[in-house]
């Protein structure tokens, strides 16, 4: 899929968004498909999400945990980091596409997931393994706690 997208826009920077768009759409079914199958019910805080996005939505659907950390000190911002991904196995990137991050499907699957519980954030890429990093790293930044919409009005 990743280089059948090169091939089609041969700009990195533009496959970037386009993978991202992907992981966003992707993570629609996904958070329906963890509520769906887990006991969890809707997450209140931003500290709460993060644990269940690390602990439960990545062992579920990439069969692996990340690890929660660096919490700035307003808890606006956090980490999640992996030791392992799935997605970059017999994956090497060649010089000419180093600028590429390959996973960036997750970003998007993590920003829709918290959207989904009422919270904009930006996600990106801190470190990866395939850029020479020792692990991968996601930040996570709350920009924004969304206010709860429902589609009918009471009592008008």
């Amino acid at each position: 899929m990743v280089r059948q997208l090169l091939t089609d826009i041969e700009d990195v920077e533009e496959v970037n968004k386009q993978l991202d768009q992907m992981g966003y759409n992707i993570g629609v079914g996904l958070v329906d498909e963890l509520l769906s199958k887990t006991n969890i019910s809707k997450c209140t805080n931003f500290k709460e999400s993060a644990e269940v996005i690390a602990k439960i939505g990545f062992k579920m659907f990439l069969g692996i945990t990340a690890s929660v950390g660096n919490w700035d000190a307003d808890g606006m911002s956090f980490s999640l980091v992996m030791e392992d991904n799935p997605l970059i196995d017999f994956v090497e990137l060649p010089d000419t596409y180093q600028a590429l991050k390959y996973c960036n499907l997750l970003t998007g699957v993590v920003r829709v997931a918290l959207e989904m519980v009422n919270m904009k954030t930006e996600v990106t890429w801190v470190h990866d393994v395939l850029q020479g990093d020792d692990a991968y790293e996601l930040q996570v930044k709350l920009l924004k706690q969304l206010s709860e919409e429902y589609p009918y009005r009471d009592g008008n």
